[in-house]
C-alpha cells in the first residue's frame, strides 16, 4: 500500500476543507492553516470507529468511503440515523460540548477521514469569526434534518419516506430527457431499512411500489431514479 506523503495530505485536506459546511468562506491562508492541523486516519470496512459513551477527542471530515451512525439498546436492537459520505463531517457534536459520543460510527466501506484534535478546534472556534458562523450554522443545519427524519418517520408511509430519501440521496440531480439518473447507495437494503426506521421486508415493498410507479428500476448494484416522478410521490396528498 501506498503511503501518503504529509505534502499530499494536505494538499488534499485544503481541495475538501472549503467544501465542508463548517470550514467555507475561509481565506486560501486560513484554509492552510487549518489543514495544518488535521491528520489522517484509514479505517477498513465493518472497523468502529468510536463507541457511544466513548471521549468525543476528535471531529472527523470523511474524505473517502461511508460511515453509518446509529444508536443501540441494551437488547440490541439498532437504529441508524445517518450514513455520512464523502465531505461531510461527523463527531461534532461530543467534540462542541465536551460529552461523551452519544452514538455508534461504524464504517460501511472502506474509509479515509481526517480528524482534528478537540482543544484544537475550540481554538478554531473562538480564533477565527468565520468559523464560528459557521457554527452555528451547521448546528441549525443538524437540527433541521432531525426534524425533518422524525416528521417522515411519524407521519409518512414508507413508500413515500423511501422517495424522499431517494430524492435527498440524488442531492438534485436532474435526468436528461427520456433517461433516468444512476444511483449507488453504497450499502444494504438492510442498513437502509435501519436508516428509514423499518424492517428489511417492508423497505422492500416499498421499493416494489416505486418501481411499480416507474420512480426507479432496481438492479442488482444500483437504482435508476426518475427525480420528477420520486418528487410526485414525496408530495403525494395521502402522505
Amino acid at each position: 500500500m501506498t503511503i501518503p506523503s504529509p505534502m499530499s495530505i494536505h494538499s488534499a485536506l485544503v481541495a475538501l476543507l472549503p467544501n465542508t459546511n463548517l470550514f467555507s468562506g475561509l481565506s486560501p491562508d486560513e484554509i492552510a492553516d487549518c489543514a495544518a492541523l488535521f491528520r489522517q486516519a484509514r479505517f477498513d470496512r465493518g472497523t468502529t470507529v468510536f463507541s457511544r459513551g466513548d471521549d468525543s477527542t476528535h471531529l472527523y471530515v470523511l474524505s473517502e468511503g461511508r460511515v453509518r451512525l446509529a444508536v443501540a439498546t441494551d437488547e440490541g436492537r439498532e437504529l441508524s440515523f445517518r450514513v455520512a459520505a464523502a465531505g461531510d463531517l461527523f463527531g461534532e457534536i461530543g467534540v462542541l460540548d465536551g460529552s461523551p459520543r452519544s452514538a455508534d460510527a461504524t464504517a460501511l466501506t472502506p474509509v479515509v477521514v481526517y480528524t482534528l484534535e478537540r482543544n484544537a478546534f475550540r481554538t478554531l472556534w473562538s480564533s477565527r469569526g468565520a468559523v464560528t458562523v459557521n457554527v452555528v450554522s451547521f448546528l441549525c443545519r443538524r437540527l433541521r434534518e432531525t426534524t425533518d427524519q422524525l416528521e417522515s418517520i411519524a407521519l409518512y408511509p414508507l413508500h413515500v419516506r423511501l422517495a424522499r430519501f431517494f430524492l435527498f440521496a440524488l442531492a438534485g440531480r436532474q435526468a436528461l430527457p427520456g433517461k433516468r439518473v444512476a444511483l449507488d447507495l453504497g450499502f444494504s437494503q438492510g442498513e437502509l431499512a435501519q436508516l428509514l426506521g423499518a424492517s428489511r421486508p417492508k423497505v422492500n415493498t416499498a421499493l416494489g411500489e416505486l418501481e411499480g410507479a416507474g420512480a426507479i428500476v432496481r438492479t442488482l448494484d444500483r437504482f435508476f431514479c426518475d427525480p420528477g416522478k420520486l418528487a410526485e410521490i414525496a408530495r403525494s396528498p395521502d402522505a
